[in-house]
């Protein structure tokens, strides 16, 4: 059985097999927490993501964890909010489960996911987390092969959005 559970820090700083980005579709780096993955990362990641390209939202690429105690990052492409009317919904659950499947691809048995797209993507950070965790555990009724996930939110806003869903339906 999957342990999932949730916590307040700093991603970088996790000593799991992968960590998710989320990323832009270019793949370059920008702020949050992509811009502190590359950069406590260093320019490996960066140099497998020139290589690779280009990711669509909704989809995750993977590459090594460069500097990172994480051997792998999962860099997935979440939506930018445009009111809820733009499939927004479909893509975040879409950048979930396509990071679920290329750990499953890898053998990852830890990994730990940021707030996908609920920073400069002003995604609603409720919503956004209960889309995390229903797709998470949707996935999970189909697949064991993952140890743990982890929730790992930097902002105490999102923490409490996760502790909420947690103490409600867990």
């Amino acid at each position: 059985m999957t342990k999932i559970r949730v916590i307040q820090g700093n991603i970088t700083q996790l000593d799991v097999d992968a960590i998710v980005n989320a990323a832009n579709s270019s793949l370059l780096g920008g702020g949050g927490v992509d811009g502190a993955i590359h950069r406590a990362g260093g320019s490996k990641i960066l140099e497998e993501c020139i290589k690779i390209g280009h990711c669509p939202t909704g989809e995750a690429v993977v590459t090594s964890g460069g500097r990172l105690k994480a051997k792998y990052v999962i860099h997935a492409v979440g939506p930018v909010w445009q009111g809820g009317s733009n499939n927004e919904s479909e893509l975040l659950a879409s950048a979930y489960v396509n990071s679920l499947k290329r750990a499953v691809e890898k053998n990852i048995k830890t990994i730990a996911f940021p707030n996908i797209s609920t920073g400069i993507y002003g995604f609603p950070k409720d919503g956004a987390a209960g889309i995390a965790v229903r797709t998470v555990n949707d996935f999970l009724k189909n697949e064991s092969s993952i140890d743990e996930i982890i929730f790992c939110c930097f902002e105490e806003d999102n923490h409490r959005c996760y502790t909420r869903l947690f103490a409600g339906s867990w």
